[in-house]
């Protein structure tokens, strides 16, 4: 009996216990929530009034750079602006003025000019040409370590040469044509030479600057030049990148004496196959007709659009 009540004051005042430590505990728990949440709002409330503070003060700040710009530099800065924009329209006007002034000189080049400095430019390169082949064959017979130009390249002419100058004749005008098309920069600078040349002209003249030209460039390139370096592959290179380089110039850019280049190894190569100056220079001469033509074609085209 005494053990049941002892176990039983034990189990009730455990439980007395255990009710208050609970108690305890919930009431420690209110308190910790109820005084985080106010110290949460605290927080807020002063992070709240310092960024008000921070937008205030920077709102301030750029008041008083703003003011900080005179009157003067204001006016100073249009003024600077205003003459920026009066040079640039300057600059524009120059430029139109330059155009204008190339597109009258081209213009103002009469029929009788251009068929002279073409008669009397494609007369001194037919010249040199033939000077040169003269003494290397002089120079030959004496017995010098020279080669004759003239055996070397020669003015024969055989049945099948036919058909190289017109498998000459197709690619390079194809290519030409394919060119034009395509390559903006190589067509500027056919545009500029071809007024330069043709604009001026009438059609019976092309016949004239197309053989005169073609007979004479390549009696001096391929019938004197590449004989004497010789009759290879890098004596071909070497003629035609000299071809091409003087065609710079007058409106022709690097595109143009890339192309001239080019045409000029092909010619080489046939030179070197055929050992005959004809072939060259009649697959030259009709190049230069039919590309005449062509640019007269697409001329009138585009002025009728």
């Amino acid at each position: 009996m005494e053990l049941v009540s002892t176990i039983t004051t034990r189990v009730g005042s455990n439980c007395n216990h255990l009710f208050f430590q609970r108690k305890k505990s919930i009431f420690l728990t209110n308190l910790q929530k109820n005084f985080g949440f106010v110290v949460k709002s605290f927080a807020s409330r002063n992070y709240a009034k310092k960024s008000t503070k921070k937008g205030g003060e920077s709102h301030r700040n750029r008041i008083k750079e703003s003011s900080r710009i005179s009157p003067d530099e204001y006016s100073e800065k249009t003024d600077k602006s205003s003459s920026n924009e009066d040079l640039n329209a300057d600059s524009n006007e120059v430029l139109l003025n330059d155009d204008l002034n190339a597109k009258k000189s081209i213009s103002s080049t009469s029929r009788g000019d251009v068929l002279q400095a073409c008669t009397v430019t494609s007369g001194l390169i037919l010249a040199l040409g033939l000077v040169i082949r003269q003494v290397s064959h002089i120079a030959f017979t004496e017995g010098l370590p020279v080669v004759d130009c003239s055996t070397e390249v020669s003015f024969k002419f055989e049945a099948w040469h036919l058909e190289v100058i017109i498998g000459l004749v197709i690619v390079i005008s194809s290519c030409r044509y394919l060119l034009l098309q395509t390559w903006t920069d190589f067509r500027e600078s056919s545009e500029a030479a071809n007024q330069q040349v043709l604009s001026s002209l009438q059609p019976v003249d092309y016949i004239i600057v197309a053989f005169l030209p073609g007979v004479s460039e390549e009696l001096l390139f391929r019938g004197a030049l590449l004989p004497l370096f010789g009759l290879y592959w890098n004596s071909a290179l070497v003629a035609a990148a000299v071809f091409g380089a003087l065609h710079l110039g007058s409106g022709r850019k690097y595109s143009f004496a890339i192309w001239a280049t080019f045409v000029g190894l092909a010619y080489g190569y046939a030179t070197i196959v055929t050992s005959s100056i004809i072939v060259p220079i009649t697959s030259h001469a009709l190049n230069n007709l039919i590309g005449g033509i062509l640019w007269r074609s697409m001329s009138t085209t585009s002025e009728k659009r």
